[in-house]
């Protein structure tokens, strides 16, 4: 059954805000005891409009409830305010983020974008429930007007799913924010953060309220289709740089709706689609936003990365020469251009690729660790374990260039100098199992046998189908003389790779 969008106010002519001002002001100074009103606006205006009503309604004794989290019993709230009964008019602010967590929960059970934008109201919010069925408690036990300011997706869940309480209310007063007003604070709204670490500084109840901001202006009257499309855009970079990201596929679609020749929409939608390992639709997102930006150089980056995913390194190669086609200086590019030459066995031409992104970014971590692993699997084994070094003087807690550092070390016979380097790998990722078998080897290859079965038994807590790590033990076992033990460990080996050739001579030697 297809959701119908119900527009309550399609044949009613807009009020004009300050007319609807004054009769909400009527309202409010003739009301006495307990009474509901609903007021659908915008945060900012809300916000206006309370200190507005404060000094045109000095006779009453006003209060402002505010809710900067999700409630459920809104009953118990208000019945533990203090000097409740001397309240004549309450503003409750924030009921709408109770809504949002609600919106929230239907997106992570799989409800469809479709049936969350269009309102097609399956599921009630908690708190709604509440208010319905708390509904004449509220008129018996509290003389007060409630005054809910709310914005347009809000009063809209009122109407839907909690008509009792709703419906009890004398009037619900519309006040639009002015035309020039909207496209101010829906620019801010997108312009406020500029980095991804802006994004991730924020605090979990900072990002909800930004995302609710969001959802209020969206469908604000007077919102143009263009600005429709950077809210919806902006939502999905909130969704995306916490890791949400079939949320922020829903929201980038959403933008692509208003703005279809939007290349940053489709850009970040190929990132989203990457990240959830569906690479072929990533690649034709990208293949959209340069559609129409053909130099948008992150673009073609992102492409690259899907393409080497896929296992295409060619063809990834390609792609990340057209990003630096655009921009010569794009360290990412040149070191993920690398990483793709060195699978594809052209060693040389990876480390040059890496000098290149070293020479636009000499702190480039990751790419001082990369040129370290072309240039071991070169056999430059001196020349690999300095660069891992760089690699850690710019990042000291980085566990990959510790572990390829103890790997160069101990292809080069220093053995005691490789435990250590795995060591501080550890430090830094105590579950890695590779760091956990090599330095087991190492261990082995010293004769320190009891830590070697150790080391491998760590390595196995993490990936307990490992044959090579069964074997070992069993070769460390055997040398102490625990044949049995030994036996088993091969077993397991074989278990898990039956035609693993070196387990089984191991095997018949400890037999």
């Amino acid at each position: 059954m297809t959701a119908e969008i119900i527009d309550w106010d399609a044949d009613l002519p807009p009020a004009e805000p300050e007319e609807e001002y004054q009769t909400m002001v009527r309202t409010l100074k003739r009301t006495d005891g307990f009474q509901l009103l609903f007021v659908e606006c915008s945060p900012a205006v809300g916000e206006r409009l309370i200190a507005k009503v404060q000094a045109d309604v000095p006779q009453k004794k006003i209060e402002v409830l505010s809710l900067d989290e999700s409630v459920y019993n809104f009953y118990n709230i208000i019945k533990n305010l203090a000097d409740r009964d001397a309240i004549n008019i309450l503003f409750v602010k924030g009921l709408e983020y109770s809504l949002y967590e609600y919106e929230k929960e239907k997106k992570e059970i799989g409800w469809e974008s479709k049936d969350i934008y269009s309102y097609s109201w399956r599921g009630v919010p908690p708190v709604l429930i509440n208010l319905n069925q708390q509904r004449e408690r509220f008129r018996d036990d509290f003389k007060m007007c409630f005054v809910f300011i709310l914005p347009r997706f809000a009063v809209n869940y009122f109407i839907q799913r909690a008509p009792d309480f709703f419906d009890w209310r004398s009037s619900l007063f519309k006040l639009s924010i002015d035309k020039e007003l909207l496209q101010l604070e829906s620019r801010q709204a997108c312009s406020e953060r500029w980095k991804r670490e802006d994004y991730l500084a924020l605090t979990p109840q900072e990002r909800k309220r930004e995302l609710v901001r969001i959802q209020s202006l969206i469908h604000e009257d007077g919102q143009t289709p263009e600005q429709q499309a950077e809210l919806f855009y902006e939502q999905g970079l909130l969704y995306g740089y916490t890791e949400e990201y079939a949320k922020a596929i829903a929201s980038y679609d959403k933008a692509l709706e208003f703005k279809p020749d939007y290349p940053a929409a489709w850009k970040n939608r190929g990132y989203a689609l990457g990240n959830l390992g569906r690479l072929e639709d990533a690649i034709a997102s990208y293949d959209k936003a340069l559609e129409f930006k053909a130099d948008y150089h992150e673009a073609w980056n992102n492409r690259g990365n899907a393409l080497y995913n896929l296992g295409r390194l060619e063809d990834a190669v390609t792609s990340f020469e057209k990003a630096l086609e655009f921009k010569p200086d794009y360290h990412e590019a040149w070191n993920n251009r690398g990483i793709a030459l060195g699978n594809l066995g052209r060693l040389e031409a990876a480390i040059a690729s890496f000098e290149k992104a070293l020479e636009f970014k000499a702190d480039y971590h990751e790419a001082w660790n990369n040129r370290g692993i072309a240039l071991g699997n070169l056999g430059r084994l001196e020349a690999a374990i300095a660069s891992y070094d760089k690699a850690l003087e710019f990042k000291a807690d980085s566990y990959e260039p510790w572990n390829n550092r103890g790997i160069a070390l101990g292809n080069l016979g220093r053995l005691e100098a490789a435990i250590a380097s795995y060591d501080k790998a550890l430090e830094f990722k105590a579950d890695s199992y590779e760091a956990w078998y090599n330095r087991g080897i190492a261990l082995g290859n010293l004769g320190r046998w009891e830590e070697a079965i150790a080391s491998f038994d760590k390595a196995l807590e993490f990936q307990p189908d490992d044959d090579a790590a069964w074997n070992n033990r069993g070769i460390a076992l055997g040398n102490l003389g625990r044949w049995e033990e030994a036996i088993a460990s091969f077993d397991k080996a074989l278990e898990f790779q039956p035609d693993y050739h070196e387990a089984w001579y191991n095997r018949g030697l400890a037999l």
